[in-house]
C-alpha cells in the first residue's frame, strides 16, 4: 500500500509534537530529523547492493539497531556512542556537530523520563507505513517533502529569532525558476552555490529546476543547521553536495587559491540586517576585493552579502538573492553602492513580495535578479534606454495562520511574467533606466515609485445623487482618471448587448438608469443570450482541456513521476484558460492546484506505488478507554482511491434513490412526530399525562383510557402518534437493511472492477467532476460580482435628494397631522 504523504505528514507532526513536552521546537526539531534520517538511510543504503553506496552503515548502527535500545537505561548514551559515532567514522561527510545529543538530561529528561521519551521516539518512526525501502517511485521525494514539511513546522513554532535556518519553500521555487536555471542550459558540471545555505533548500530547489544532479556547494554559519542541511542533501538523494561550516564574510570556505570561488548560478537568503556581519572582517582591506563599490554601514549587512554573491558569480553568472525592502531605497552608504550596482548592468530585476512570509520576520522582502552575462547590454552607458524589470507582488498571498503564504497561482504569476517580461498595469514593468536616474528618483528602487498598485476610490458623484441616474463613468470606466476608473468595462468588452440590456440612456448627459427592477438583476443576467454565450465558451474550453489531458492522466502509471503530471496538466490548463473572457487563469490553475494538495495528490503517489488497483479496506481502530480499552472495533471499510459514492453513483443509482426516496420518508414522518408533539405537548395538551413520549408510555396511556369517552381526543393523539412511531420505525429497519446490502455490493464490486473502468471512475467521476464543479463556482462568482456592483450602483443612487427631501416633508406632515389628532399643541 502506498503513502498517504499528507496524512503522514500531519501524523508524524503531530506525534512528534506530542513528545516535545517543554523543549524549545528549534532544540527539538534535530532529535525528529535525525530520526527521518536515520530510519531513511537504514531502509535505502543498510541491505544496498551498491559497489559504493552513498551512505555507509556500519553493522550495529542501523535504525533497526536503535530499536533494540528501546527502554534500556541507558537508551542515549547507547544511541551516542553505538549508533552515531560509528556513522561518523565511516562516513566523510557526516561530522559529530551534525547530530544532537541524545543523552542530555536538561532537553530530554533525566532516568526513566528520558527512557520513556527516546522509547516513544523511536516508536513514531516504526510505524509499518513509513517504510521507505518499499517506495518504488524512482521520481518520490517524500522522504524530502516530509523533512521539508517538518523544517516549515519547527520554523513557525521556534519564534523569530530561530525560524531562520528555512526559506520558505514557495520563495525557494520563485528564485530557482526566475534564475534561468533549466536541463538545456546544465550538465553535471553545472555548477550552484548558497553562501548562507540554512538547510539547504534553496539549493535543492535550484537542483530541482536543473533537472540534473548538478554539482551543490553551501557554507552555513550555524553549526546545527549545517548538520541539517547535510542530513536534507542525503534525504534528497544529493549526498555528494558539499555544505561547510562557517562565517562566510569573515571566512569564506570556498576559495580558489586566495581568490572567492565563481559560479554558475548562486542564490542566498541572507540573515537580514545582520549587524554583525563586519565582525572578523578588514572592509578596508578585504582580500576579495568585495567592497571596491563602496562599504555597507556597520550595522546593516544586506550589502554585504549582497556584494559576495556578486564577487561569487563567474563572467555569465546568474544569481538571486532575498533581501529586505530597505536596500532598495535606504541612503548613504547603502545609496552610493545602490548606484553602482544600477550602473554595473548587473541587476536584471526586482521582485517585491508580500510582508510576513518568513519565519525570523514580519517585514516584506524583495527578490535581487542578477545577470552578469547579459549586463553590458543593460549598463547605463550613451544613450542606452533599456532598465530594470520590476515586480510589485506584495498583494498576492493567503492567510495561512499568523503568517502569510504565497499560492500557487502566486509563485506561477510571479514566475511567468518575470521571465517573459510582460507589463502588466499595477503589477510588473520594465522600468527604463532614465526614469531610474532622473533627479527625482536619484537611483532609489522603492518599487511604488515606478508601479502603482493603489486601487482607485469608489467616489459618490453628487450630481447623481441630486438629480438621480447612475454615472456611466462608474458603468463604463474612465481610462484618463488618475488613477483609471476600470467601471465594469471588462463585462460590456466580453457582454456588450447585456449593457444595453441593463441600462437605459437618463435625461442628463453622462448618466444612465436601470432598465430592470433591482430585484430581477442575477435573472436579467444569467437568462442573457450572451451570458449563456459565455458559459458555453467556458464550458467549451473546459472541454477541450479535459478531451487533451484525460488521455495523459489515464496513461499515468507505476513508476511516473506525480510531479511532471501535475505540471503538465496545470501548463496546459494555464495556457487554455489565458483564452477565457471574465475569468483570471490563474484563479482556473489554482483550483486545479488545490484539489492537488487536497486529494489529487495522494491518488497519484498511490498510483505510481500500486498502479490502477482499488481494493476495499478494513477500518479497524482501537479503544483507548473503558472496560475493553486494548481490543479493536470494526468501523467498516473505506477505499481512498474510489470511495464509495462513486462506485454507487455509477453502479447502483437505482438502488441509492430507493434508499433516497425512503429517507425522505423517514424524515417526513419524523418531522410530523415533532409535530404532532410541539402541537399538543402543553399543560392541557395529549402528552400531558406521559412522563416521557415513547413507544412504551403511549401504549400504557392509551390502555389506562380505553374507553372513556372524556379522553376520545387524546387518545385520537396519541394513536396518530403511535401509527407514525411505528411507520417511523419500519422505515429506519428498512432503511438500515437497504443501506446494508447497498454497502455489500458496492464493497463487492471493486473486485470486479476492470483497469479501465477504475481509470473511468477515478479520472472522470472524481478528478475532471471536482474540477468542472469548481470551474462552474469560477462562473457563478462572474455572475454574482456583477450584479452585486450594479445593484450597489442602482441603490446608492436610487433616491435623489430632491425625493428624498419631498418624502421626508410628506412623512412630516404626516407625523403632524397625527399629532394634531392626538391633543399635542407647540409653539
Amino acid at each position: 500500500m502506498a503513502i498517504k504523504k499528507s496524512e503522514l505528514y500531519s501524523s508524524l507532526w503531530a506525534s512528534c509534537d506530542a513528545l516535545r513536552g517543554g523543549m524549545d521546537a528549534s532544540q527539538y526539531k534535530d532529535y525528529v530529523l535525525f530520526m527521518l534520517f536515520i530510519k531513511y538511510i537504514t531502509d535505502k543504503y543498510a541491505d544496498s547492493d551498491d559497489f559504493a553506496p552513498p551512505v555507509t552503515i556500519p553493522a550495529g548502527a542501523s535504525f533497526n539497531d536503535m530499536v533494540k535500545l528501546k527502554g534500556k537505561p541507558d537508551i542515549g548514551d547507547k544511541i551516542n556512542t553505538q549508533i552515531i559515532q560509528p556513522l561518523i567514522d565511516a562516513n566523510d561527510c557526516l561530522s559529530r556537530s551534525d547530530f544532537p545529543d541524545f543523552n542530555d538530561p536538561n532537553k530530554l529528561g533525566e532516568g526513566k523520563a528520558m527512557v520513556d521519551r527516546l522509547t516513544d521516539l523511536i516508536s513514531i518512526f516504526q510505524k509499518p507505513e513509513l517504510n521507505f525501502a518499499k517506495n518504488r517511485a524512482e521520481h518520490d521525494d517524500i522522504l524530502g517533502d516530509a523533512y521539508e514539511y517538518l523544517m516549515r513546522h519547527f520554523a513557525s513554532e521556534s519564534g523569530k529569532s530561530k525560524g531562520q535556518f528555512y526559506t520558505p519553500s514557495e520563495v525557494s521555487r520563485i528564485l530557482a525558476q526566475v534564475l534561468g536555471i533549466g536541463p538545456h542550459n546544465t550538465t553535471a558540471r553545472t555548477v550552484a552555490y548558497d553562501p548562507t545555505c540554512g538547510s539547504g533548500s534553496l539549493l535543492l530547489k535550484v537542483a530541482a529546476e536543473a533537472g540534473k544532479h548538478i554539482t551543490l556547494e553551501g557554507q552555513e554559519k550555524d553549526v546545527s543547521t549545517a548538520g541539517l542541511a547535510r542530513m536534507n542533501m542525503i534525504l534528497h538523494d544529493f549526498p555528494t553536495a558539499n555544505i561547510v561550516q562557517g562565517n562566510t564574510l569573515a571566512n569564506p570556505k570556498f576559495k580558489d587559491g586566495e581568490q572567492l570561488r565563481t559560479y554558475d548560478y548562486v542564490v542566498a537568503n541572507p540573515p537580514f540586517s545582520d549587524k554583525a556581519w563586519s565582525t572578523g572582517i578588514s572592509v578596508d582591506d578585504d582580500p576579495y576585493q568585495r567592497f571596491s563599490w563602496g562599504v555597507p554601514p556597520a550595522k546593516q549587512g544586506d550589502y554585504a552579502y549582497l556584494l559576495h554573491v556578486i564577487r561569487s558569480m563567474n563572467s555569465t553568472g546568474k544569481a538571486a538573492v532575498i533581501l529586505p525592502h530597505g536596500v532598495l531605497f535606504r541612503g548613504n552608504a547603502e545609496a552610493v553602492i545602490r548606484k553602482q550596482l544600477v550602473r554595473s548592468g548587473y541587476l536584471k530585476g526586482i521582485i517585491g513580495l508580500p510582508a510576513n512570509l518568513f519565519y525570523g520576520t514580519g517585514i516584506p522582502a524583495c527578490i535581487l535578479v542578477l545577470d552578469k552575462e547579459n549586463a553590458q547590454a543593460r549598463a547605463i552607458s550613451g544613450d542606452k534606454k533599456s532598465g530594470i524589470f520590476m515586480i510589485d507582488a506584495a498583494k498576492g498571498f493567503i492567510k495561512d495562520g499568523n503568517k502569510n503564504r504565497l499560492r500557487e497561482q502566486d509563485i506561477h504569476r510571479i514566475v511567468d511574467t518575470f521571465n517573459k517580461l510582460n507589463s502588466v498595469p499595477g503589477y510588473a514593468r520594465m522600468v527604463p533606466f532614465d526614469e531610474i536616474t532622473d533627479a527625482k528618483n536619484d537611483y532609489n528602487l522603492n518599487l511604488p515609485r515606478y508601479i502603482d498598485t493603489s486601487e482607485p476610490e469608489d467616489l459618490h458623484d453628487i450630481h447623481a445623487h441630486l438629480n438621480g441616474g447612475i454615472p456611466v463613468r462608474d458603468i463604463d470606466g474612465d481610462a484618463s482618471a488618475l488613477p483609471p476608473i476600470p467601471g465594469l468595462s471588462a463585462y460590456w468588452q466580453a457582454l456588450p448587448g447585456l449593457r444595453q440590456a441593463l441600462f437605459t440612456a437618463n435625461a442628463h448627459p453622462g448618466y444612465a438608469d436601470l432598465a430592470v427592477e433591482s430585484g430581477a438583476l442575477k435573472t436579467t443576467i444569467l437568462q442573457h443570450p450572451e451570458f449563456a454565450d459565455f458559459r458555453s465558451t467556458i464550458d467549451g474550453l473546459f472541454a477541450q482541456w479535459r478531451t487533451r489531458n484525460t488521455p495523459v492522466f489515464k496513461a499515468f502509471d507505476i513508476d511516473d513521476n506525480p510531479k511532471v503530471l501535475i505540471t503538465q496538466v496545470g501548463e496546459n490548463l494555464l495556457e487554455t484558460f489565458r483564452q477565457a473572457p471574465l475569468l483570471n487563469p490563474y484563479d482556473i490553475y489554482q483550483h486545479l492546484m488545490d484539489y492537488w494538495a487536497d486529494t489529487l495528490q495522494d491518488d497519484a503517489y498511490e498510483i505510481t506505488a500500486d498502479g490502477w488497483v482499488a481494493e476495499p479496506k478494513r477500518i479497524v481502530e482501537e479503544i483507548t478507554s473503558g472496560k475493553k480499552k486494548g481490543q479493536t472495533k470494526d468501523k467498516g471499510w473505506a477505499c481512498d482511491l474510489i470511495p464509495k459514492p462513486y462506485i454507487v453513483a455509477r453502479y447502483f443509482a437505482e438502488e441509492q434513490a430507493e434508499l433516497d426516496a425512503l429517507q425522505a420518508a423517514l424524515d417526513s414522518a419524523s418531522s410530523r412526530l415533532t409535530e404532532l408533539e410541539e402541537e399538543h405537548g402543553g399543560e392541557d395538551g395529549a402528552f400531558a399525562e406521559l412522563d416521557k413520549i415513547n413507544k412504551g408510555e403511549v401504549a400504557k396511556r392509551l390502555k389506562e383510557i380505553k374507553g372513556d369517552p372524556d379522553s376520545a381526543e387524546e387518545a385520537k393523539v396519541l394513536r396518530q402518534w403511535s401509527a407514525l412511531e411505528k411507520q417511523q420505525s419500519e422505515l429506519k429497519k428498512t432503511i438500515k437493511e437497504k443501506d446494508a446490502a447497498l454497502d455489500q455490493l458496492a464493497h463487492d464490486k471493486y473486485a470486479k472492477l476492470s483497469v479501465d473502468e477504475i481509470k473511468t471512475l477515478v479520472v472522470d467521476d472524481k478528478w475532471l467532476a471536482a474540477l468542472e464543479a469548481a470551474l462552474q463556482n469560477e462562473l457563478e462568482r462572474v455572475s454574482q460580482t456583477l450584479t452585486s456592483r450594479v445593484r450597489q450602483l442602482a441603490d446608492r443612487y436610487a433616491m435623489p435628494l430632491p425625493e428624498l427631501t419631498q418624502r421626508v416633508d410628506a412623512l412630516t406632515a404626516k407625523v403632524d397631522e397625527h399629532l394634531k389628532k392626538m391633543g399635542a399643541h407647540w409653539a
